[in-house]
């Protein structure tokens, strides 16, 4: 398991977290018990037992019904102005201190039933519920005051270090495409190729050409971008497709199954490493072809391939994947998806719409 540095207590991430809350807890409690003058044992046990219960449940709350969808920020942010989104924001906000109120008003009436209860006080009555529980809301309502500053500073952090992340992956990125630009063995394939055809098919050597150099054009054009249009990237696969089917006409079939997908988009370069792998790692002969199928299904676009595998196996690092998984999952917030079978390999990539 995955220790933390000093700052996290040396415990695993999320457990860390939790032993923090109790720490805080267990030193707001005897301030507390100044401000009310009680220091009995059982006035203690139960403020330490209810803050740290009413921070779990906010928590839970918050956690469960006011994540932030990136995704869902990310096109409130294309669609509207600053001004309205800002203001969606703090609606947003304002719900969650209201909700952060009633369960810490709720918290805080169970604990002084429970405490009129065991000190055999009686049920308390209403007047002595509301007097204490107002007293309780005031000091809440100034702790969330105090804390939204807080949180929205950890959000801040949170969304730069993921900035860093996502630049840094960016930039793996790029220079493994411009490595990959001058990859040799995929230039003298393509070189050889197309020398075999300048004189005895000079049309198909000029389509050849401008292929080619649309390819080259779209990894350095969009090598650097956060996403772009399916469609566009669809094109690119066609173009960078066609080169392999010159060379291996009729032992690799590609189909496309894509459908009004104008609305998404995706990482640029994505499929090609996709694609190239099943060309790499399958083997294709005329009379069993290597069949490779693009289509989407519900928010993920599908490349499958059927399994060849060759006599003489290419060793798989599965840094490729891993490099696309970790881009996928900074900029969609979502996981490549990734199925193998006995006679099929597929691959799902999440989509942005």
């Amino acid at each position: 398991m995955k220790t933390r540095g000093i700052k996290d207590l040396y415990l695993p991430d999320g457990i860390a977290f939790h032993v923090k809350i109790i720490i805080l807890c267990a030193i707001f409690t005897p301030i507390w018990g100044l401000y009310m003058n009680e220091f009995s044992l059982i006035f203690l046990i139960g403020t330490f037992s209810m803050t740290v219960a009413n921070v779990e449940i906010i928590l839970f709350i918050s956690r469960r019904y006011f994540r932030v969808d990136e995704v869902k920020i990310r096109k409130l942010e294309e669609n509207y102005s600053q001004k309205t989104v800002t203001l969606i924001n703090l609606i947003g906000i304002l719900v969650f201190l209201m909700v952060a109120l009633a369960v810490i008003t709720l918290t805080f009436s169970s604990f002084i039933i429970v405490l009129h209860l065991l000190n055999g006080w009686g049920f308390p009555d209403a007047h002595i519920l509301l007097s204490e529980t107002g007293d309780a809301i005031k000091v809440a309502a100034i702790a969330l005051l105090f804390s939204v500053p807080f949180i929205f500073f950890s959000k801040w952090q949170e969304a730069m270090k993921r900035e860093y992340e996502l630049r840094e992956q960016n930039l793996i990125f790029q220079n493994q495409t411009l490595r990959s630009q001058v990859n040799p063995h995929f230039l003298f394939n393509s070189l050889n190729t197309l020398s075999s055809l300048v004189n005895t098919q000079t049309e198909i050597a000029n389509r050849f050409i401008n292929k080619l150099s649309l390819i080259y054009r779209y990894i350095l054009e969009n090598s650097s971008k956060v996403k772009v249009p399916l469609n566009d990237e669809l094109e690119f696969i066609r173009d960078y497709f066609y080169l392999h089917q010159i060379r291996n006409e009729g032992k690799i079939l590609l189909s496309f199954d894509v459908k009004d997908s104008p609305h998404f988009e995706i990482l640029p370069v994505s499929l090609q490493l996709l694609i190239e792998n099943a060309i790499k790692h399958n083997i294709a002969t005329y009379e069993t072809p290597l069949r490779i199928a693009i289509y989407i299904e519900e928010q993920y676009i599908v490349i499958k391939n059927n399994i060849q595998k060759m006599a003489t196996q290419v060793i798989s690092t599965k840094i490729g994947l891993k490099n696309l998984n970790d881009r996928v999952k900074l900029i969609v917030g979502k996981e490549i998806i990734i199925k193998e079978t006995v006679n099929e390999f597929m691959v799902k990539v999440p989509l942005l719409s």
